[in-house]
């Protein structure tokens, strides 16, 4: 749900318009003119605003320009009379968004319209918070194998090729493929993911491709896939090893043409998309198994990487240690100032199976008791886990 404000001088439209998107969902406000238009922007802070052009005085494109001297990230949607589409050539380069020409306001149209600009600024600001994450440090470590990881992101990075993580569940294999993003010609564009293993296989192509209204039970409105909301950046397909073959031999031909067909569509839609996949299986075994194509692996592994355990980059652990002590301070007001070196000597000479998604899990667990001073081993309880792990194997 969004809060939409609608500016227009005809009451009959910009009632219409409000009724049609507060019925499916949003909660709209309305105004006569830009000027009760920026006093509602101040006091209401919409996340989008959808205005005519053409009104008396101040115009449509007056407002933009004054919002964007404020706001200049504010989502912003331009309605057109019938044969102005140089005005709305005019606003698109003046910072809004998208324009909808006022003869074609019909419900699916305006719908489209309005997921389109919101799902792109949800997008961007995702981007954003991640790459400011990702700036600070991509990958935490010192050791020979992390050092590795790091020239591999920056030679790979600024290329366009088809990237292959492999690695044991919990080794950060997504955090790599993000890095990949952000340090890549495309890290202004979206990073999209989908986990292959999360969806049924009736859902997983709709995920991918999208869908026309009405192409199946349940398609109550046209709806953009994967590949269309990662246009112009990089989409992570995590656990590739898990996609169906039918999906597979779709996911080829879109690799090879660069277009897509929405599920129920003709129309073709060009996409511009770096493909980076994620697996802990072995795609060769899959392959010889026939679980896998062999053609589409060859397209996916252009440059395959293979991320080491935890247990086999210990030397590691001090300074993932430092990072998850300052992470879960920030997050949770402690004060704890270090980790002794009891406790390094300790946590250096687990096997961590979960790898560093187990270490974080441990860490964080041994925080909620120790919260300020010295990280001792007593705070820590990993034999429990591996007496859990025993007794699940058992």
């Amino acid at each position: 749900m969004a809060k939409i404000l609608i500016v227009d001088d005809e009451e009959i439209v910009r009632c219409a318009v409000a009724e049609i998107l507060e019925l499916s969902g949003h909660r709209c406000t309305v105004a006569a003119n830009p000027k009760v238009a920026l006093e509602r922007i101040a006091l209401e802070n919409p996340n989008l605003i959808i205005s005519d052009y053409k009104m008396p005085g101040m115009t449509g494109l007056d407002l933009l320009k004054e919002v964007k001297k404020e706001r200049p990230s504010q989502p912003f949607l331009m309605m057109t009379a019938y044969g102005s589409i140089e005005m709305a050539v005019e606003a698109l380069q003046n910072g809004a968004d998208h324009y909808i020409e006022k003869k074609d306001l019909q419900v699916e149209i305006i719908e489209h319209a309005v997921a389109m600009v919101l799902d792109k600024h949800k997008y961007r600001a995702e981007n954003s918070v991640l790459r400011k994450k990702l700036c600070e440090k991509n990958f935490i470590g010192h050791g020979e194998k992390f050092l590795e990881l790091n020239k591999f992101v920056e030679t790979v990075a600024p290329t366009n090729a088809s990237v292959l993580i492999t690695g044991e569940s919990g080794v950060g294999k997504e955090v790599l493929a993000r890095a990949v993003h952000y340090q890549s010609l495309r890290a202004s564009g979206p990073f999209v993911k989908i986990n292959c293993a999360a969806l049924p296989e009736s859902l997983i192509e709709s995920e991918l491709f999208g869908h026309e209204k009405g192409s199946f039970t349940g398609a109550l409105k046209t709806r953009r896939g994967k590949f269309e909301l990662a246009d112009g950046g990089s989409l992570l397909l995590d656990e590739i090893g898990e996609m169906p073959l039918a999906a597979q031999s779709k996911l080829l031909r879109v690799l090879q043409e660069r277009v897509i067909v929405r599920i129920g569509g003709d129309d073709e839609v060009k996409v511009d998309v770096r493909i980076i996949c994620t697996t802990n299986r072995d795609l060769k075994k899959e392959v010889e198994k026939g679980t896998f194509r062999e053609d589409l692996y060859y397209r996916l592994s252009v440059v395959p990487i293979s991320i080491p355990s935890l247990k086999e980059r210990k030397e590691d652990i001090p300074y993932l240690l430092d990072y998850f002590i300052s992470k879960f301070n920030e997050e949770n007001g402690y004060a704890v100032e270090e980790a002794s070196e009891d406790t390094i000597a300790m946590l250096q000479k687990q096997p961590w199976p979960g790898n560093i998604r187990q270490l974080e899990n441990a860490i964080e667990r041994a925080m909620v008791f120790c919260k300020s001073g010295v990280l001792t081993p007593n705070f820590f309880d990993i034999s429990s886990d591996e007496k859990a792990k025993s007794k699940k194997k058992s």
